[in-house]
């Protein structure tokens, strides 16, 4: 039973940990809105981590063929929702956070789960990265019951919650840094950098369906 909790946790955060669009976005949040909203951000996607991982566990030989005959179409649609969140991001302007947060019209923690939940989910092609990582792990060994599988599940979530709450403690602590012309520039950087990366993958995913 340890074997499984440890492992899921470090498989939690080695999915986490490498700064995509949405970790940049929960960067993002915590500079603009404070830790919690980052920290929340992160706890959408690390659910929307377990949905993956659990998928992976309870159907690997149909979840892989799902994804690999419809890798491209899945591409580009993540592709495209992540160039629509990287445009709201590049043309928000922090002041009106700090402005609004007095008014109540700044978003809540479960907002900002929910939207950090539907981008994270947007990506189905998580799945192969958990694949390559329950194999890596022998997460799911020919002993285990189900009930150690479900809690080395959730194990994944809180390795990836771990992550988010570490990232999100160090960025607030060096919020005192920024300005707020550097939350403005911020806001266009990590815009820009979103679009870009999805732009990519559409021009990668139709060259490679040519």
């Amino acid at each position: 039973m340890l074997d499984i909790v440890y492992k899921g946790i470090i498989i939690g955060i080695l999915v986490s940990a490498p700064m995509g669009p949405i970790g940049l976005m929960c960067i993002q949040r915590t500079l603009n809105k404070g830790r919690w909203h980052g920290f929340f951000s992160g706890v959408g996607a690390a659910i929307s981590d377990l949905f993956y991982a659990a998928i992976t566990c309870l159907g690997l030989g149909i979840v892989i063929s799902f994804v690999e005959t419809h890798r491209d179409i899945l591409q580009i649609i993540g592709s495209i929702l992540l160039i629509l969140f990287g445009l709201y991001t590049f043309l928000s302007k922090p002041d009106e956070h700090y402005r609004s947060q007095g008014s109540g019209r700044v978003s809540t923690y479960s907002q900002d789960a929910l939207t950090a939940f539907l981008l994270t989910l947007s990506n189905p092609l998580i799945i192969l990265l958990y694949i390559a990582f329950l194999a890596q792990f022998n997460f799911i060994a020919p002993d285990e019951t189900f009930a150690s599988i479900v809690i080395g599940l959730f194990c994944i979530m809180l390795g990836a919650i771990l992550w988010w709450f570490l990232i999100t403690t160090i960025v607030s602590q060096l919020r005192g840094f920024f300005k707020l012309r550097g939350l403005w520039i911020m806001n266009k950087v990590v815009g820009v950098i979103i679009i870009i990366l999805s732009l990519l993958g559409i021009i990668y995913t139709v060259l490679g369906m040519n």
